[in-house]
């Protein structure tokens, strides 16, 4: 098997020597092993690679010159004499006719270096028969665009998008202009250049100097949503992104990461919150319908739903009646995994409201920990259903902030509490509400006071990192300096406000309207009164902001059973 890398890589010229291709598209857990051999600053895709050829999960390889990143590769997995077969194809920026036949001499070389490793003789007839030939498709379709995606986050947004996907990034939508009779007739010299023209003819990634034809991606009118994904420290779609993001109409979600599989629970919550947003969350068909014995229930006209917001430091519930109006509601610490301490807040729910748990006609989960609880009729995200809660507690929000154990979410709505875009912190505890439990250890007191204490402040003490580790050291080290605890508190208040305004701020102002800030944090008296310094406007806070998520649960769960009256 020979593993590639890129669209443009020759193939076909592999099937003429009776070999097959597959991309090469490992998503390690981590780099333990390429980390010992690589710069610590190398793209994750590079390092992925030469963690495959480590593992010996990849030793005939063919690489593309396509960046300095794949340069450093080449020359590492060379050094480590773990392939049998490794080879740089030098591949033009442009495709005028002068670069064409550059590239028809290097797919020649390329041929040449396997017959001589190989030994197997190249035949002309194989290679013309293997041109594959593509249907046209006039379905509505996601695209998937940017740099390449794995196969594991590939296979994440087929399962989750309703509509077709096309991979059209790196490795995907591969197609070639060919005509095999044609190709018969040509001599290997002339064969060649039209393989060379064929694969030069594609529609061009952005590293290509003349990229303008890319535009045909954007310009299909089935196209009705793009999922753009980037990979930490590869800076080339980093500019087509922003020119999309403006021009664009169609519903967009950019996705990073470092090309591990340490990060699958945030791009599922990301993946299935755009899918949701794409379908609409009112159209969204059910994982489970009403039972018979629930519509009787039903029919007597007392009955109950719940929703169950499964949170990484909390487990909220929200009990709703036959008239939608709240019932009851717990929150308790997450502890003992998803299940248990759903089933725990459930049961303290249904005691609360001294209702039998039977009278609940339907439950609706959501949260990082939704996939684990069993209970559930329905599962939905937590950034559809913070939108649909904050939507009930008050009409006239249009972006809800909310600040969580683990992530930050800030999110658009319009009239109809429908999400209209969001955005999330990546991999990073900065800012959240960890964050604030590790900074009130490090200072030695509750949550409840260090809350309070930051607004006493008097010294503007500014938190240069807002790295949760090296923010407690600086921490520390104003400690050490007898800096005042209020000051201290106030500069960690003013940068926790920094990261969520600067992700508000993202998501543009074209959705006039309140803010509204839910989560656990919206407690925080001293964050948010830095966060409204930082937005320049009030935010809407209630009783219920811990409760948003479970709240939004419960009322699809209840507008479910109403559909089926």
């Amino acid at each position: 098997m020979i593993y590639y890398v890129c669209k443009y890589t020759p193939i076909e010229l592999f099937e003429g020597f009776g070999e097959t291709c597959a991309v090469l598209e490992e998503m390690p857990e981590n780099f333990e092993e390429s980390d010992q051999i690589a710069h610590a600053n190398l793209c994750g895709f590079g390092k992925s690679v030469i963690q495959a050829v480590l593992e010996g999960k990849a030793d005939e390889l063919v690489l593309v010159n396509c960046c300095d990143s794949m340069r450093r590769v080449y020359d590492i997995v060379k050094n480590t004499k773990k392939c049998k077969f490794i080879y740089m194809l030098d591949l033009p920026h442009d495709d005028n006719e002068c670069e064409k036949e550059k590239f028809a001499r290097a797919i020649c070389g390329l041929k040449d270096a396997y017959e001589k490793y190989s030994g197997k003789t190249f035949d002309k007839t194989r290679f013309i028969n293997s041109f594959a030939t593509f249907p046209a498709k006039n379905n509505p379709y996601i695209g998937v665009m940017g740099v390449r995606v794995s196969g594991v986050l590939e296979e994440m947004i087929q399962e989750n998008i309703q509509m077709d996907v096309k991979n059209l990034t790196c490795t995907g939508g591969r197609k070639l202009s060919v005509l095999p009779d044609e190709m018969k007739k040509l001599d290997e010299n002339e064969l060649f250049l039209a393989y060379a023209d064929a694969l030069l003819g594609q529609l061009p990634c952005f590293r290509m100097n003349q990229s303008s034809r890319r535009n045909e991606l954007y310009l299909d009118p089935n196209l009705k949503g793009i999922i753009y994904h980037t990979i930490k420290f590869c800076d080339y779609y980093g500019f087509e992104y922003a020119s999309i993001k403006k021009n664009m109409k169609v519903p967009l979600l950019k996705i990073e990461t470092d090309f591990t599989s340490q990060s699958a629970g945030q791009l599922l919550t990301r993946i299935q919150a755009f899918s949701e947003t794409i379908e609409g969350s009112e159209d969204m068909d059910a994982a489970k319908g009403i039972s018979e014995e629930a519509k009787e229930k039903m029919k007597s006209g007392v009955y109950y739903v719940a929703g169950i917001d499964s949170g990484s430091t909390s487990t909220d519930v929200v009990i709703l009646d036959q008239d939608g109006k709240i019932k009851s509601t717990m929150i308790i610490p997450t502890g003992g995994g998803a299940m248990m301490s759903a089933e725990k807040s459930l049961e303290k729910a249904v005691e609360k409201a001294e209702i039998n748990k039977d009278d609940i006609v339907r439950i609706v989960t959501t949260g990082y920990g939704r996939a684990y609880i069993d209970s559930g009729d329905d599962s939905i995200t937590e950034i559809t259903c913070h939108a649909k809660g904050a939507h009930y507690l008050n009409p006239n929000v249009r972006t809800v902030i909310d600040i969580g154990g683990q992530d930050i979410k800030a999110i658009s709505i319009d009239e109809n509490g429908a999400v209209t875009n969001f955005l999330m912190n990546d991999k990073c505890a900065a800012g959240t509400g960890r964050f604030l439990e590790m900074m009130a250890r490090t200072l030695g007191m509750p949550l409840e006071e260090m809350s309070t204490k930051g607004l006493e402040w008097k010294e503007n003490i500014v938190i240069s990192s807002m790295c949760t580790v090296f923010a407690e050291s600086e921490v520390v080290s104003l400690v050490a300096q007898n800096k005042n605890v209020a000051d201290i508190i106030h500069g960690l208040n003013v940068s926790v406000a920094s990261k969520v305004g600067a992700l508000a701020a993202r998501l543009g102002k074209k959705n006039p309207g309140e803010y509204m800030m839910t989560g656990g944090v919206a407690k925080n008296r001293g964050i948010i009164q830095a966060l409204e310094e930082k937005l320049g406007a009030k935010l809407y806070i209630c009783d219920e902001a811990q409760l948003c998520g479970a709240l939004g649960a419960a009322l699809f769960a209840y507008k479910k059973c109403k559909n089926e009256e």
